[in-house]
């Protein structure tokens, strides 16, 4: 009788200095079907998909596919096996063509020269097939995150991958580009495909999966077949306790203006037109403003732009009454702003530093941090250890723990600790629950509304719909570098909102919002 599973994970342990990441997990892929991985930051998910593709090794355990023993040693060695995945951070070359990189690693050669010409016809094939358009002969640098995606699965089909794994495929796209990839996976699945997809969003889950494994700080807890479950009990597996899907929040008391921004312009890196335009709008005291909408229509410059990571050509930035519209980004920080980037990677965390190290990044230079020029380690060890044990920020390591090697969410974590412990007068929160579980979600909401209610300002900007609805006192729409709309969270729909982000509505918005 053949084998009914692809995939087989059995007994799986791999252990780091001062963790176990994986403990005595068995995970079983079904031949067609798509299988979620769900835990919580930490949980041990990457670490086992990293093994099956051949990145780690395991410390014990055994890989079976189609019900025979398989040693994965690299990720040449998953690709034999027609083992695929896509990374949460994309492994691609930004100064490669779509084209190139999809055939990077098994280039089609006649004698000593490239033969792209059927390469090409291979790719547009796929693209046509699954409903993966791209443009072969555009840039990575060029294009944009969820066409970036499309390439990385089109590298998996070029390659023949008849096992497809998906690490966090939708923490980096907009609502239109997850629904679009709901449907491709949907189509892979349908072709014969297997997929294993790893996420913390229990909708996706529900929508897309057949059945679901659930991990917990490493351990196996169980198996579920979607149709047979709830989001409330998945949800309730992996945090290991019940958790509150809506915003618990009193109704806010908004006071003085901490931040007032006057016709802002912001030109942009990628064509001739301004990515903001003429932008004015305040932020009081004791509220939460949600910037909300499609990404790509000026929300990154105008953070940036505000932050003093890029110079903005027109406007004024007005912080508790003093222009602050040419100041350093010290200098903000110093008088009271905070930044939770949208990239952590590249804004947020020195990724080489340790922990500790990452968590005085703006205020090593205090009396409390350093002494005569010199860093006093044991106060910045205790300060990071309280942080840690604050935030459930999980490390193997503790504070010594180099940042890089720590998962998404947890560095995700460690930066909206250093930022909200820094007690700010305004809080920019720039997609500040991307790539986090229920549990820390849940937690990060109730960290923003805390401080609304310390009578501190908010400024949030989110792609995700719910947060936005949930979270926000007033949201404004910014569409093609223009604030659109100004909506009460309360008296409108999703579907109304929708309908703003996508050009189709606007409102004449009051000069002073």
């Amino acid at each position: 009788m053949e084998n009914e599973y692809i995939i087989e994970m059995l007994n799986i342990t791999k252990e780091f200095p001062g963790i176990r990441a994986n403990d005595n997990i068995t995970l079983q892929l079904r031949k067609g079907e798509i299988h979620a991985l769900l835990g919580e930051n930490g949980a041990g998910k990457s670490t086992l998909m990293s093994i099956l593709f051949g990145l780690y090794q395991p410390t014990s355990g055994t890989i079976k596919k189609n019900g025979k023993e398989v040693h994965i040693n690299t990720p040449n060695d998953a690709n034999d096996l027609n083992i695929g995945m896509v990374h949460q951070h994309f492994k691609l070359v930004e100064c490669f063509s779509v084209l190139d990189n999809i055939i990077l690693g098994v280039e089609p050669t006649k004698g000593l020269f490239l033969e792209k010409e059927g390469a090409r016809t291979k790719v547009l094939e796929l693209s046509e097939k699954y409903g993966l358009k791209v443009e072969p002969d555009a840039l990575i640098s060029d294009i944009t995150v969820g066409m970036q995606q499309r390439t990385e699965i089109l590298k998996m089909l070029y390659r023949d991958n008849e096992v497809l794994i998906f690490d966090e495929p939708t923490a980096v796209l907009t609502p239109q580009e997850i629904e679009e990839l709901m449907k491709i996976m949907k189509n892979l699945a349908r072709e014969g495909k297997s997929i294993l997809f790893i996420t913390h969003k229990l909708n996706e889950i529900m929508e897309v999966a057949d059945r679901c494994t659930i991990l917990r700080k490493g351990k196996y807890i169980g198996t579920v077949n979607i149709a047979e479950t709830t989001k409330e009990e998945l949800s309730k597996m992996m945090v290991g306790r019940d958790v509150s899907f809506s915003v618990d929040k009193k109704p806010a008391e908004p006071k003085e203006t901490v931040l007032k921004i006057s016709h802002m312009t912001v030109p942009s890196k990628a064509h001739d037109n301004n990515a903001v335009k003429d932008v004015s709008f305040n932020v009081r005291a004791g509220e939460i403003v949600c910037i909300a909408g499609i990404d790509g229509n000026g929300q990154t410059e105008f953070v940036q732009g505000l932050t003093g990571l890029e110079k903005i050509s027109g406007g004024t930035v007005s912080f508790l009454g003093q222009d602050i519209t040419k100041a350093s980004i010290r200098e903000k920080s110093k008088m009271g702003m905070s930044h939770i980037p949208e990239d952590r990677h590249k804004h947020g965390l020195v990724l080489d530093y340790t922990l500790e190290q990452n968590m005085v990044l703006q205020r090593y230079w205090q009396p409390e941090f350093q002494q005569g020029g010199f860093i006093r380690s044991k106060a910045v060890r205790e300060y990071a250890s309280k942080l840690i044990e604050q935030y459930d920020v999980r490390s193997g390591q503790g504070t010594a723990t180099i940042v890089r090697s720590m998962s998404g969410g947890n560095q995700q974590k460690a930066i909206i600790a250093r930022e909200i412990d820094k007690n700010p007068e305004l809080l920019v929160a720039v997609q500040p629950t991307r790539g986090l579980d229920v549990g820390a979600i849940e937690y990060i909401h109730s960290q923003l509304v805390a401080q609304r209610d310390k009578g501190k300002a908010v400024l949030l900007v989110s792609l995700e719909l719910d947060e936005v609805m949930d979270v926000s006192d007033r949201i404004l729409v910014m569409y093609e570098g223009e604030i659109v709309a100004q909506l009460n969270p309360k008296e409108i729909t999703v579907e109304e909102l929708g309908l703003y982000m996508a050009g189709a509505k606007r409102d004449k918005v009051p000069e002073e919002v």
